[in-house]
Formats: C-alpha cells, structure tokens, sequence
C-alpha cells in the first residue's frame, strides 16, 4: 500500500477529555480522522474486499473512523491517528496467510523423545525409597 493522499482523508477536532491544565478548555486536541474505504482510489478491490470483511466491524457506511486524544498536542494526537490508520489498513488487506502442511514426527526424533522420557524415567526411579 502506498501512502494515503491527504485528499482522502477528513479530519474533525473537538475537546479532549482528561489532564490538560489551564488549555483543556480551550483547546481542540482530540483528533477523529476518516478514510472512505469504499470509494478510495489507493486501493484495489481485492484489497477492498479484503478490509471490508476484516474492518466490518468499525465501520460506518463504509468509512472507518479513527480517534485520538492521548496527546495534549493536537499535531501528536493527528501523527498517531495517521499512524494508527497505517497499521489498521495494512493488517487488513495483507493477504492470508499459507495453510500449514501438517507434517508427521521423523523415526529419529520419537525415537529420541523416548530415549529421554525413559532416561528421566531411570532418573526419578533411583530417588524413590526402596522399602
């Protein structure tokens, strides 16, 4: 995935809640950023498929929306929403991964496992009392 165009991008600020001191009041630092994953251009419609089955349960008429207000600065809590965004989508459409082949034990290995269970077996036998 390349980089999102701003364009794609719609940002709305608002009061954050918590500690801020005298700017709390006063100040827009929460960040809510959404991505129209349904009618972005970035995105082919594998990939789309792919983050609509993934993020089926964040999103809002096919547009995902992310918040941050864990920075008191309105610029840190933008970077992290961006951040965060990234990471979402790239998780979303990374393709499946392959299926496991399973696979059986060599002779070699069980007839080491056995070896060691019995040496360890002798071991606990020569703690025991002998009454």
């Amino acid at each position: 995935m390349t980089e999102i165009p701003e364009a794609e991008l719609s940002w709305r600020f608002s009061r954050s809640s918590g500690p801020g001191g005298q700017g709390v009041n006063t100040t827009d630092s929460r960040v809510e950023l959404s991505f129209d994953l349904a009618n972005t251009e970035i995105l082919t419609d594998v990939q789309k498929e792919r983050a609509f089955t993934r993020l089926a349960n964040r999103l809002v008429d096919g547009v995902l929306t992310i918040s941050a207000q864990e920075f008191r600065s309105q610029l840190r809590n933008r970077d992290a929403a961006r951040a965060r965004l990234h990471a979402l989508l790239r998780e979303a459409i990374a393709p499946p991964a392959k299926k496991r082949r399973p696979t059986k034990p060599s002779k070699g290995q069980v007839e080491r496992r056995l070896q060691n269970k019995k040496r360890r077996s002798d071991v606990k036998k020569l703690r025991r009392d002998v009454s």
